[in-house]
């Protein structure tokens, strides 16, 4: 049988239907009728035709399921739609409410060569405009787990990554109640008498709706973006002193002190302390880091402290602060770079109920090194985070389940070149594999890579030195691209004379 568009379009429904089902369960005649908009007796009649083609298995008065091969054609059909939805809404430019309709009629027309064109256009996306994930075009289909805004913890920041009506009115009434995918919330209350939910959303915004809409909001824990400015409060490394650059290069550096997100293997020379500030805005969301960095009697040892603090839909809070202790163990000189391993305590000050940390004590290590090459200066380091006791407190109703360990390693890399003495141009890349909790006592790990194009600049005034730098994070995480603005600002001072 040739996949006609009344075939895809059985296809298709069978696939959405049987997709919230368990394995083996079947799809009741009666529910795809109804998803078609036809009566039970046509619905029958065609789910036959599409049993002797070998798509469906079909079992009379119990329902119907995908077999391999209708299930590989099903999600060729959604890649076709959702690929073409999220067309219409980037370059197109139509509202993400108008586009369903339009792709119900398009999905059949559009060829598998335009829509991989499409595809590659886009830059591989992973989600339609409403959250929904795009099949591969081998019709591999992800299956990411969600909650709904029924079902997730209490006063917990939660991202919107999906919504599962389609309909355009209901995704107005998404759009006008803050509830499109990216979107931050927290449910304050559940009233079950009344059937509806409260929500507190982005500045403050409080919202009451019914359990029904609630329902097809699809939510995962959202968590306050702060990796990289931690990464960035432990990553300002410290001038050495000129007599440490090494033979045969050329001049140091001017500015040795303020990489972003690598760490350099300099240490604080003594007398001078410095002031470190660095903020992110990404999706709606900002976060920030303050750093301050001291000599302990001379170059050899360093300690630094790093507050975090960000806001997560709407709400503001501090995040787990850093310890630091960085030891000078090689200073740069011909053959050999500089290298200074650092070890943190991770302090559990953030509120992790909300999002602004883990709620456990942990450990930080980081081993930077640090070369030049002329005009060139080029720092890699490797470390990881172990965070032991990780409670699930933040996934009600509370259940009797054993803390996590989480480890997260980290590996990165970063060139910069000296355009001008006092102006640098830079790219820094970042390579990790974050370890989450994502339920009472179930962990998940990803893997992130980060690439940041930037400049560095400033101004030395007497013994002081004032820096400022911006860069533009692009991260690809799990088949999505999220990009920022980071910006840097560094004041650096004697404290003695």
């Amino acid at each position: 049988m040739l996949p006609s568009h009344t075939v895809e379009n059985y296809l298709k429904a069978i696939f959405q239907a049987q997709s919230v089902l368990a394995a083996d369960d079947l799809v009741p005649m009666g529910q795809l009728a109804a998803a078609l908009g036809v009566v039970p007796g046509t619905a029958t009649t065609m789910v036959k035709a599409l049993a002797e083609s070998g798509l469906v298995r079909y079992e009379p008065y119990a329902g119907v399921r995908l077999t391999k091969a209708g299930g590989k054609l099903a999600a060729l059909v959604l890649r076709r739609h959702r690929l073409v939805e999220l067309f219409l809404v980037k370059v197109m430019g139509m509202s993400w409410t108008d586009v369903h309709d339009e792709a119900e009629h398009l999905e059949h027309a559009v060829s598998d060569r335009l829509i991989d064109r499409i595809d590659e256009m886009l830059g591989r996306p992973a989600v339609d405009p409403h959250g929904d994930p795009i099949p591969g075009p081998e019709g591999t289909v992800s299956s990411p787990a969600y909650e709904t805004l029924l079902t997730c913890p209490l006063n917990a920041p939660m991202q919107v990554s999906r919504v599962s009506d389609q309909d355009s009115e209901f995704l107005r009434f998404a759009e006008r109640h803050d509830l499109r995918p990216g979107q931050v919330v927290e449910v304050e209350e559940r009233d079950a008498a009344a059937d509806s939910v409260r929500l507190r959303g982005h500045g403050e915004r409080v919202v009451t709706i019914g359990a029904r809409a609630a329902s097809k909001v699809l939510v995962q824990a959202a968590r306050v973006a702060v990796v990289l400015l931690l990464v960035c409060g432990a990553a300002a490394a410290q001038t050495p002193p000129p007599a440490q650059a090494a033979a045969g290069s050329a001049r140091p550096f001017e500015i040795m002190d303020n990489s972003f997100l690598v760490e350099e293997a300099f240490n604080q020379e003594s007398g001078i302390f410095q002031n470190i500030f660095g903020a992110v805005r990404n999706g709606g969301e900002w976060s920030a880091a303050f750093t301050q960095e001291w000599p302990v009697a001379s170059q050899t040892h360093q300690f630094s402290y790093t507050i975090p603090f960000g806001s997560l839909g709407g709400f503001n809070g501090v995040g787990d602060v850093l310890l630091n202790y960085r030891y000078q163990f090689w200073t740069e000189a011909t053959g050999r770079p500089a290298f200074s391993p650092r070890f943190s305590l991770v302090l559990p000050t953030g509120d992790d109920l909300k999002g602004f940390g883990e709620g456990s004590f942990g450990l930080q290590v980081n081993l930077p090194f640090s070369k030049q090459r002329n005009d060139l200066y080029f720092h890699w380091n490797a470390g990881f985070t172990l965070l032991p006791g990780v409670g699930s407190e933040r996934f009600p109703p509370l259940v009797a389940v054993d803390d996590v360990t989480l480890f997260t390693p980290v590996v990165s890399g970063s060139a910069i070149w000296r355009f001008q003495p006092m102006l640098n141009f830079m790219v820094e890349s970042v390579l990790d594999w974050p370890h989450e909790l994502v339920g009472p006592g179930l962990v998940e790990r990803s893997t992130a890579f980060t690439l940041a194009p930037g400049a560095r600049g400033g101004w030395d005034i007497g013994d002081h030195q004032l820096i400022v730098g911006a860069s533009v994070p692009i991260t690809w995480s799990e088949g999505t691209t999220d990009k920022g603005l980071f910006l840097y600002f560094s004041y650096e001072l004697p404290f003695r004379r």
